[in-house]
């Protein structure tokens, strides 16, 4: 699925249009590419401030988010590299703690597509080439890089070794790219790990972490695991980590879900076991409930979409689009049972299964109101809703966010919980609508 991004700024709109003409227009992995293209721009990546190099599949994007939120916490910098974008480009990087600027952002596209020419280069290796240059011109004291597809393939590991490498949950998506065995999946994802650096991971099944030794042991990184080298648990008050050097007691995240937990763990985990920076108990627990990742079960404020239902009501964003992601989502939602009506807004893209994820978070609902997702090629809204009819449930098609949530207002008369979901693309388009860009 290629990526999509538009810009009110007609500069980088301008640079936008370049790189689209110039992109094969879809995904593609290697790094032979990628190499060509840093090469012209004097390898950039090879000057970068200490790099915390994160891949997964899901909850990769909530371990930058709590990283970022230590190393801020401690009064240090740090450059953040992470995609897709929701609302705005600019969301993809962020240079010592602030989004880029427009004009900013026109210059460094200019300036990678004027070395771009012949190459080919996919529009993720263009910005990620991008990403590297404001990097490596700006001091910081470290930077957070996430994985944008798979691992060993994908644009970012041309990095030299970085100061840590963390892998997040695993689980089945881009089937078209890494296959359907969870094993391969796990290798793809291992394929970050490199010479010396610590290579920080969950605790997978037996064939997972397996298949993820195999691909270290080749690589020579040292593996710590969670469960065997590290540890933690909930508890009634937050979090309890363990590792060689003692105990540390973590708040609860601020973030929703009991899977964030275990991600602000890998956090830990992986500023605990790198030596290129100092990061003090209190700042890792301030991560806890600094960290911000927007549409990861994020609560929505007072906006032109909320208005739309009762007075009371709570409307939550999730860019579930996958069963990995959904069954965390699942859980969190399944305490709403008791507390009145629910309902569940979902569009999802062409490229994922509904079926799995309709599965987790329909069952959770009162009724499911399926959209479109704009500007994509998606699940008709017909079809999904035939889908999650033939499951039981009661459900109705919508036109858009707005359509849906007036919908649902209409069907409850009062005040109601409401999750839209099933992908990041929607949820930017609800939180665009909503007046909450990402900042």
């Amino acid at each position: 699925m290629p990526d999509h991004a538009r810009s009110d700024h007609p500069a980088v709109q301008a640079q936008l249009d370049r790189l689209w003409a110039l992109s094969p227009g879809a995904d593609v992995l290697g790094l032979e590419r990628i190499t060509t293209l840093l090469a012209r721009l004097g390898d950039p990546q090879h000057h970068l401030p200490p790099v915390f190099h994160v891949a997964g599949t899901n909850g990769k994007g909530s371990t930058c988010a709590f990283l970022r939120a230590a190393i801020e916490a401690s009064g240090q910098d740090v450059h953040v590299y992470s995609s897709p974008h929701l609302v705005r480009f600019n969301e993809r990087i962020r240079i010592a703690g602030r989004l880029i600027d427009d004009d900013a952002l026109a210059a460094v596209l200019a300036e990678v597509l004027a070395q771009a020419e012949g190459i080919g280069a996919s529009f993720f290796e263009v910005t990620t080439a991008a990403a590297f240059l404001c990097f490596a011109r700006t001091p910081a004291a470290a930077t957070i890089i996430e994985v944008g597809l798979g691992g060993r393939l994908d644009a970012t590991n041309i990095l030299p070794p970085p100061a840590v490498c963390g892998i997040a949950a695993l689980g089945i998506d881009h089937e078209a790219f890494l296959g359907r065995s969870l094993t391969g999946i796990a290798r793809e994802k291992a394929g970050i790990a490199k010479p010396g650096t610590p290579l920080v991971t969950m605790d997978y099944a037996k064939p997972l972490r397996d298949a993820i030794e195999g691909v270290a042991a080749v690589a020579g990184a040292p593996i710590l695991a969670r469960g065997r080298d590290w540890k933690s648990r909930a508890t009634k008050n937050g979090i309890a980590y363990q590792d060689q050097w003692g105990h540390l007691a973590l708040p609860r995240p601020a973030l929703s879900g009991g899977h964030q937990a275990r991600n602000l763990a890998l956090a830990v985990a992986m500023i605990r076991h790198q030596s290129a920076i100092t990061v003090p108990d209190e700042a890792l627990r301030a991560a806890a409930t600094h960290a911000r990742w927007p549409a990861r079960m994020q609560r929505l404020g007072e906006g032109l979409l909320t208005a739309r239902l009762p007075d009371g009501s709570q409307c939550w964003l999730d860019g579930a689009h996958n069963p990995s992601a959904a069954t965390p989502v699942a859980s969190a939602m399944a305490r709403w049972r008791a507390k009145g009506p629910s309902a569940l807004v979902l569009g999802m893209l062409a490229n994922k299964a509904a079926g799995p994820v309709l599965e987790r978070l329909g069952a959770m609902v009162d009724l499911v109101v399926t959209v479109p997702v704009p500007n994509h090629a998606c699940h008709a809204p017909s079809d999904l809703a035939r889908q999650a009819r033939d499951a039981g449930w009661d459900t109705v098609a919508a036109e858009d966010p707005a359509n849906a949530l007036d919908l649902i207002a209409r069907r409850f008369g009062h005040p109601v919980r409401v999750l839209i979901a099933g992908s990041l693309y929607l949820a930017g388009q609800v939180l665009e609508q909503n007046g909450e860009a990402p900042e």
